[in-house]
């Protein structure tokens, strides 16, 4: 280290060159000489810097740097490009070189950056929210002037480059006089890429009923384009002022940034200390690990066991698989609430978004399409169009909780299959076409149809959800009011208790300690499934698909009680039963806990209630085996009477009669019901204003 008098008397360019000339690691490398090769040896034009690294060669140094940091950063460009000439003359030439500063001691949340921060170097963390499309900007103009003719370069410092606005000189450095007219020659200034970012607080550090707050960030040269919408960020950068009025009394704070550091997907924004991780592993130890975790989910909600536990199934999810031809298996559970008023589904909601290590919380009746995935707006003050992260794509990595799920538009509900399923969000608009991630598992939560859910009527029949949208679901759950007097005295007693003694009811284990316990799982634990767990599960599916079998139907064709979906769904399962007792392999106890877990859901949601058998095309399809054979019957039927009955269309009592005249009695209710998904859709269109009479389309 050199003599820290010594170094003080030197300019600070000269002492950031021997900074990178002498600084040596644990290992006795000259660290920053190699990184200077190996960045020539790459064509890149910036090397990363650590900050510590600066602290332990000079602390005074390091300081400078904070207090004076475009100063600083201008002589240490000079200085980064004196020791590539060094190493080699050949590649400095005519290039600029930019150190990117890592790793700052302290971290500026972005709703306290203010005046005082204004010119000096911070560190921030976040989420991009907008993209704005990449730009350029005129470091270096060129002028001519008029008067004399001359041409010459604007700043004239080498070192020096043009702020926001291009400032016009008073003189002519070439005749030395002023006056006459200073004419910008466009293709012999220089430019460098610019692009300019949104950056968000993460969901995680706003307080409690307060709005997040952003800051827009400017990258140049080669930080443009490194991040997408979503991507979790620290950035280092100078805070700078930006105009907001023609009389330039209000002005705005942005970063311009130095570095930019892209945080992996991994929960890392959860602090995990060596007193933790022991914490952590005793729990892991209890034989009762998992019933400790789903009970402290929602304490004081009575009951629900089943639902506490797919939310703690949720929370530790499966493990993601990318094949060796790129396509990605997900790793997230998918779960949905549906019931009565009244049944605490929210509370359940709210509770794991508490638990959850990233969450994003919405309802139906805040988010539209654009809300939930990503837009393309338009910026009013530029006109330019950029691109800004939804909900899902902010929860990549965690958890997206949906309240009031069925409360959304169909066109809403429409945009998230393709997240639901691939994880990713796909946009095409206003010239802007982009793929970002949303890896994130749906807690969702929604009302029946009919505000009570009907147990006479299917599934599909009660909610008013398209079928595509449930199939995406691992586990779905019908949670009825059923009035039940034993129950209903220790509901009422257990509620009364939490109202009066609310000290009783602290979870199990506590938050935030199972937050870095499920944080800890997802990071470090992937079980894979034992031979004996494969052959479980599989023999569960086969025996599932034979029941089918045993059902005669018409042409061969036969109710189908489980699909390759469910299957995967029960590994993802399995593996998730495995990591919350942070176990390496997913054995013949987690395949029959996710099997239960899976019957559990066919047999409330899958049960075609005329035969009472499991037809999972109910959740596929959106009708039953039998429905659907009833509705190409009735769509057969409407066609023959329109082909051969000589009639332009077909009324309900025209179908009815025909159906009868083919030994097929229908209910006229049930009829009804098959007209009306047949019109639905698209097999059939009515005729004739609304009078109830068909033709097929």
């Amino acid at each position: 280290m050199a003599e820290t008098g010594a170094a003080v008397e030197l300019p600070l360019g000269e002492r950031f060159k021997e900074f990178l000339e002498n600084f040596r690691d644990q290992h006795g490398r000259l660290k920053y000489l190699e990184e200077i090769r190996r960045m020539i040896d790459f064509e890149r034009t910036s090397i990363t810097v650590e900050f510590k690294d600066l602290y332990r060669y000079d602390p005074s140094l390091a300081d400078a740097l904070l207090e004076r940091p475009r100063e600083f950063l201008r002589e240490a460009s000079r200085a980064l490009k004196e020791v590539v000439a060094l190493e080699n003359p050949d590649y400095a030439e005519g290039r600029e070189f930019t150190p990117r500063f890592v790793g700052l001691f302290d971290v500026v949340r972005i709703r306290d950056i203010g005046s005082e921060h204004v010119g000096k170097l911070v560190q921030i963390e976040g989420i991009v929210t907008r993209m704005h499309p990449r730009a350029t900007r005129m470091v270096r103009a060129y002028f001519r002037h008029d008067k004399c003719g001359g041409e010459f370069r604007w700043p004239m410092d080498e070192n020096e480059i043009l702020g926001e606005k291009i400032e016009r000189p008073g003189l002519c450095p070439v005749c030395g006089e002023g006056g006459g007219k200073f004419s910008l020659i466009r293709e012999k200034s220089e430019f460098i890429d610019w692009q300019k970012i949104v950056v968000q607080e993460r969901p995680e550090d706003v307080p409690g009923g307060q709005i997040p707050r952003s800051i827009e960030v400017h990258l140049t040269r080669d930080l443009v384009e490194t991040v997408r919408p979503g991507d979790r960020v620290k950035i280092v950068g100078i805070v700078g002022l930006e105009q907001y009025t023609a009389t330039g009394t209000l002005y705005g704070l942005y970063i311009e940034a130095n570095s930019v550091v892209l945080e992996e997907k991994v929960l890392e924004e959860v602090t995990i200390s060596k007193e933790d991780e022991v914490k952590i592993l005793e729990l892991a130890r209890d034989p009762w690990i998992r019933e400790k975790i789903i009970a402290s989910i929602a304490p004081t909600i009575y009951g629900h066991w089943d639902l506490k536990e797919a939310i703690a199934l949720l929370l530790f999810g499966g493990v993601p698989k990318v094949r060796p031809d790129g396509t990605r298996s997900r790793g997230d559970i998918h779960v949905l609430f549906v019931g009565d008023p009244g049944v605490a589904k929210s509370q359940l909601l709210q509770s794991a978004a508490r638990i959850a290590p990233r969450v994003v919380y919405t309802t139906g009746k805040g988010s539209t399409a654009a809300g939930l995935t990503a837009a393309v707006l338009r910026d009013p003050r530029t006109g330019e169009y950029y691109l800004e992260a939804g909900a899902l794509v902010l929860a990549d990595g965690g958890i997206a909780v949906i309240d009031e799920f069925d409360k959304m538009s169909k066109e809403d509900r429409g945009v998230i299959h393709e997240a639901m399923e691939q994880q990713t969000v796909s946009i095409a608009k206003a010239g802007i076409k982009a793929t970002l991630s949303a890896r994130a598992s749906v807690l969702a939560a929604g009302n029946p149809k009919y505000g009570y859910y009907d147990p006479s009527k299917s599934f599909v029949d009660n909610v008013d959800l398209p079928a595509p949208i449930i199939s995406r679901f691992d586990l779905i759950f019908v949670v009825r009011d059923v009035i039940d007097k034993a129950r209903d005295e220790m509901l009422a007693s257990y509620v009364l208790e939490v109202h009066t003694n609310i000290d009783k009811f602290r979870p199990e284990i506590d938050l935030d300690l199972l937050r870095k316990y499920i944080a800890y799982a997802r990071k470090h634990v992937r079980p894979r499934l034992t031979p004996q767990a494969k052959q479980l599960l599989k023999e569960f599916y086969v025996e599932m698909r034979s029941s089918a079998l045993h059902q005669s139907s018409q042409e061969g064709a036969k109710p189908v009680p489980i699909t390759t979906r469910q299957l995967e769904a029960l590994i993802r399962l399995a593996e998730a039963h495995a990591r919350m007792a942070l176990k390496s392999e997913a054995t013949e106890e987690d395949a029959i806990a996710a099997i239960r877990i899976m019957l559990s859901v066919l047999t409330s949601i899958g049960l075609d209630i005329e035969t009472g058998s499991i037809d999972v095309g109910i959740i596929m399809t959106g009708a039953s085996f039998h429905t659907r054979k009833l509705m190409m019957l009735v769509e057969e039927v409407i066609d023959e009477i329109v082909r051969e009955g000589g009639k332009t269309c077909a009324k309900p009592g025209d179908i009815a009669r025909a159906l009868e005249e083919r030994n097929v009695k229908v209910p006229r209710e049930k009829l009804l019901d098959v007209i009306r998904k047949l019109y639905e859709q698209g097999s059939i269109y009515e005729v004739r204003g609304g009078s109830e009479c068909y033709r097929k389309a």
